[in-house]
């Protein structure tokens, strides 16, 4: 498990370092695609508690189960200070995975987040809420004419993004990020690396006046500069 300390970490490098990380290792993409920040300023890192919605049924409504043991219930109890709930939405941006009602619960826990493809509804009340909220809209349409909540804690999709139950979720102003857990002590150290390359390759830019690409994207010259300001590469 990711621990809290790790969390911290994270939650101090911006989501397009994170980004970069993962990419100098190879993996695919981890943007998600849609999740927009409800307010400016928002920051947030924690494990992953997923929950996937399926199309509305007949059928499906009534086998589903309901009160407190319906899906989205019983992921919110696996959430806290540590964990940001993430729900498969289909990418439905205008259908409400929730509103204040629900997400009341979610106040209570003091999550550390909800992410969505989905959108959400009452925005003023998830603002007093205070608990990052990262969704594609906001909306007034109910959810449950369109979707149900349906599977907890198994791999989904989010955004386009593959994410799995204990995976870093990090979001910022620019977004959502997902990092694998498997992956994270890795990019942890590569984001770190390449904060401090790109800091000095904008003190020796405004220093010699000159265009971007003589140092970036990273190239050998980028290298020099970095070992003759005392750097030692890792990446």
């Amino acid at each position: 498990m990711i621990s809290d300390e790790v969390l911290q970490q994270l939650k101090d490098i911006p989501t397009q370092t994170l980004i970069d990380g993962l990419w100098v290792k190879g993996w695919p993409t981890s943007y998600v695609e849609g999740a927009l920040p409800l307010q400016v300023g928002q920051s947030m890192a924690g494990r992953a508690v997923t929950l996937r919605f399926v199309p509305h049924r007949p059928d499906l409504a009534a086998d589903k189960p309901k009160g407190v043991d319906s899906a989205e219930y019983v992921a919110f109890e696996l959430c806290g200070p540590g964990e940001v709930i993430v729900i498969d939405a289909m990418g439905w941006k205008y259908s409400s995975i929730g509103g204040d009602i629900k997400f009341l619960r979610l106040m209570q826990r003091k999550v550390g987040g909800l992410v969505t493809d989905g959108g959400v509804r009452d925005s003023k009340a998830l603002k007093k809420y205070g608990f990052p909220v990262y969704s594609a809209s906001l909306t007034a349409k109910q959810g449950p004419a369109d979707f149900w909540p349906w599977q907890v804690n198994d791999a989904i999709q989010c955004g386009g993004v593959l994410v799995r139950p204990g995976d870093a979720v990090v979001g910022d102003d620019d977004g959502v990020v997902i990092v694998p857990k498997s992956e994270v002590a890795d990019v942890i150290r590569i984001a770190q690396e390449r904060e401090e390359v790109e800091e000095i390759i904008k003190e020796q830019l405004s220093i010699e006046n000159c265009s971007p690409g003589k140092y970036y994207p990273f190239n050998d010259e980028t290298w020099r500069l970095f070992e003759s300001k005392g750097g030692q590469r890792k990446l």
